[in-house]
């Protein structure tokens, strides 16, 4: 997917000098052949760390192959200050794990004691102050090492990802919208870059590219082919591919030291009098590409989908946690174990890109034409895109900067239920077991906004682990035990 790091995992064997290197080679390279039986690319590092020169030998070694992140595998014990020093130096996401025992037999010659010098690494770790990646069952044989490596590689993503992207904003956020709050400070704490820009730039821009636009029309062309028999409103397409073009030529120019982008733009209200549309259905384009577009200036709504993207590798969304669902909407359906209090309608006016959603089309921002345009014929509120959202799994997630400028979190895994909304919007019923008490306890209790970001899938792990090492220690997520300050009565 574009916009998104394309990671080189290197892999580096320790052992310690008082056991035989050989059994921390003989494992590694069963580590590494389990994991191209899985389909899983990862490079060996030929030097196995025993002492500080093998360690400045292995980080020459990671920068020659340009690794973006790094597994340092215990084949046996480990020499805990090499080892740990490599993860202090290395530069990039770095995780632990270590070799279980394989059989009885030759115990007393060929014993790793792995369990034992991953203690000893944790402790060094945090002598050092090093945020390393530990599985939650981190000693395993090479086929469970293997999987443990497999699912730090969302994580990796994650963080190699932040490090190197730039928010571009457009607008102040709107006096109604203040929930979506966006202190600056901890988006620099990330490395995140962030750039504002006011709603005239981005008209200026707009206005740069011309009616003819050889790029324009491509675009429109590409716009209506993929619309198809939902191209309700063929004659706005030209307005809002030049939009388009406009974003991606300010994206293209404009990422300076920063390797990805996102946006987080004001939509409304005088968006629509002097653009003469709604951008929702270009955020939804752009989202498909891998660039999600928040709107409201959502900072933290922008970041969060690109986050859900990294760990997904697939398109993400951005969507209001909107509105109850009636109890006839739902009589004799399944609701995948949850009860009808866990459910909700999670709505946008279209910033879902349309492989997410069934049976899409052009449409008007209903609301807004009641409050733009209360009579004839929709025109500057056109180019929504609309539909039900596809059943299947998501996982809601946000990271959001709270009123302290202190980092928050929450994330929940569910599933986008078979169910017509009957309702306007990009839209869809998901059920979230726990989400009625999270909803009341964590979002409503510590002050989250209305925006959620969605991944299509299960990737809540990933998500955790990644906001975890990134030193935010307010992680809420559905629980069956006590909230703190939960009324027990």
């Amino acid at each position: 997917m574009k916009n998104t790091p394309d990671l080189n995992i290197c892999i580096v064997g320790v052992s310690r000098d008082c056991f035989a290197l050989s059994l921390t080679d003989s494992r590694l390279s069963r580590v590494c052949e389990s994991l191209g039986k899985k389909g899983f690319k990862i490079r060996r590092l030929s030097t196995i760390i025993e002492h500080e020169d093998d360690t400045v030998k292995a980080l020459a070694e990671a920068k020659d192959m340009k690794a973006d992140a790094a597994v340092v595998y215990l084949g046996n014990f480990g020499p805990e200050g090499p080892e740990t020093i490599f993860a202090k130096e290395f530069g990039g996401p770095v995780m632990f794990c270590a070799a279980a025992e394989e059989t009885g037999d030759g115990l007393e010659d060929f014993r790793g004691d792995a369990l034992c010098g991953l203690l000893n690494a944790s402790f060094n770790l945090k002598l050092r102050r090093v945020s390393a990646y530990i599985p939650k069952d981190p000693v395993g044989l090479p086929d469970e090492v293997a999987d443990m490596i497999i699912g730090f590689a969302p994580v990796a993503r994650i963080l190699c990802g932040l490090r190197k992207l730039k928010i571009f904003s457009f607008g102040p956020r709107p006096q109604d919208f203040y929930a979506c709050n966006a202190p600056i400070g901890p988006l620099y704490r990330l490395g995140v870059e962030v750039m504002e820009n006011s709603e005239l730039d981005l008209l200026s821009l707009y206005n740069a590219v011309e009616e003819n636009d050889k790029e324009a029309l491509a675009v429109e062309k590409d716009m209506a082919a993929e619309l198809g028999r939902g191209n309700n409103y063929p004659g706005v397409l030209g307005r809002l591919a030049r939009f388009e073009v406009a974003l991606m030529r300010f994206f293209e120019n404009n990422l300076g030291t920063s390797s990805y982008g996102i946006f987080a733009n004001k939509c409304w209200p005088s968006f629509e009098e002097f653009f003469g549309f709604v951008p929702c259905y270009v955020n939804s384009r752009l989202a498909a590409r891998g660039i999600p577009v928040s709107c409201e200036v959502d900072m933290y709504g922008a970041l969060s989908e690109y986050m859900c993207q990294l760990a997904s590798l697939k398109p993400a969304t951005i969507l209001d946690i909107n509105n109850t669902v009636p109890a006839d909407m739902v009589k004799g359906k399944d609701l995948m174990g949850c009860a009808p209090g866990d459910l909700f309608m999670g709505f946008h006016c279209g910033n879902t890109c349309s492989a997410c959603l069934d049976n899409y089309s052009m449409k008007y921002q209903k609301i807004m034409k009641n409050n733009l345009e209360p009579d004839g014929e929709p025109d500057i509120t056109r180019g929504t895109i609309e539909g039900k959202i596809k059943p299947g799994k998501v996982t809601v997630f946000r990271l959001q900067g709270d009123i302290e400028s202190s980092l928050m979190s929450y994330v929940a895994e569910g599933n986008v239920l078979d169910i017509e909304p009957r309702t306007f919007g990009s839209i869809g019923v998901i059920a979230v077991p726990g989400m009625k008490r999270l909803y009341r306890n964590v979002l409503i209790e510590k002050g989250f906004p209305h925006h959620s970001a969605i991944a299509f899938d299960h990737v809540a792990a990933g998500l955790f682990d990644a906001v975890k090492l990134l030193g935010v220690g307010d992680i809420s997520f559905p629980r069956e035990s006590l909230y703190p300050g939960e009324n027990p009565f």
